[in-house]
């Protein structure tokens, strides 16, 4: 493909995340959206019509069957994306799926080995690498002016009940572990640049009706030295979201999504890091770019897959717990 043919999507999932794909793919110069599948036929043809873009299709199976289709990003809910994703480069698509990936060790494995059999750009939705406030912290390190000793995150929502970010009922689980903790366990590899080697985690009583631990703490250390310590919770009734405390040799930084502010809470300027504000719109940007020049891109499924391994090691280590 090159650099000036449209490269054309197809965006599977009709909730708050398709919606942000949608408003960040409108503003990327050469793509063009060409279908949309929901939960179902009516709600994609909504989508669709609310967001300008494409045409609302039934199924994914029709989105993988047609010819304008170059590509597919999926904001489906998580229990659907290592098959979907896998559909998709069977189907000779390739794909951007948000995270996780999946939610066992096992389909993270079998959606690598799909990647590498087709040859695919396959690209993962670990979305704090494209957010400006940590390429400003990235950058440093890359320049030696540097180095994480320690990453303080908290990740803390109030999900007592089954909703979606809109507040709406939501058909399946998230997963503290497989979800929300895919987000630091990847972060604080990429930052530091070395492999997580240590890592161990507590969880809180489980809840009775969503069979799921709704506390969570987790601890990691990586080959260079440097720890991180996780707090998650679906108990917290607070500021929601995920706040990133990096500490190192020469600063310290608090990341809260695209703002980013010292130790002191003086704020820091990253709106020159990259080309946009929006981490969604970079991640899709980064996945055009990777189509368009034949290359695996940052966040591909190669690159995240030590995360889930880590993640399927703690699971292991909480279910023994569990047991004893």
């Amino acid at each position: 493909m090159t650099d000036e043919q449209t490269v054309r999507i197809a965006l599977a999932g009709g909730g708050a995340f398709g919606a942000k794909h949608a408003a960040a793919l409108s503003r990327i110069d050469g793509v063009e959206v060409t279908a949309v599948v929901s939960s179902t036929l009516e709600s994609a043809e909504k989508f669709a019509e609310e967001q300008g873009v494409g045409r609302g299709v039934a199924s994914l199976d029709d989105v993988l069957a047609m010819d304008d289709v170059d590509a597919v990003i999926l904001a489906t809910p998580t229990p659907m994306h290592a098959a979907q994703t896998m559909a998709c480069l069977e189907a000779g698509k390739h794909v951007q799926v948000e995270i996780p990936l999946a939610d066992s060790l096992a389909d993270a494995e079998a959606c690598l080995a799909a990647q590498e059999r087709t040859g695919l750009v396959a690209m993962v939705g670990h979305t704090r690498r494209f957010n400006p406030s940590h390429q400003w912290v990235r950058q440093r390190i890359q320049a030696g002016e540097y180095a994480i000793q320690q990453m303080d995150v908290q990740t803390y929502f109030f999900r007592r009940t089954n909703l979606n970010a809109l507040g709406r009922p939501r058909s399946w689980t998230d997963h503290l572990l497989w979800h929300h903790a895919a987000h630091t366990v990847d972060l604080f590899a990429y930052q530091t640049g070395s492999p997580i080697v240590q890592a161990n985690a507590v969880q809180g009583p489980i809840h009775p009706e969503l069979g799921i631990a709704m506390d969570m703490s987790i601890q990691l250390r990586a080959e260079n030295g440097a720890i991180c310590t996780l707090s998650l919770s679906f108990n917290n009734d607070g500021p929601l979201g995920t706040f990133f405390r990096y500490i190192g040799d020469t600063g310290t930084y608090i990341a809260r999504y695209d703002d980013l502010v010292t130790g002191k809470d003086e704020p820091i300027d990253v709106s020159g890091v990259d080309v946009s504000m929006d981490g969604i719109e970079l991640q899709d940007r980064e996945f055009v770019a990777a189509i368009r020049e034949g290359r695996e891109p940052n966040a591909s499924i190669a690159q995240v897959m030590p995360c889930y391994r880590t993640l399927a090691a703690l699971e292991e280590q909480l279910a023994a717990a569990s047991k004893s």
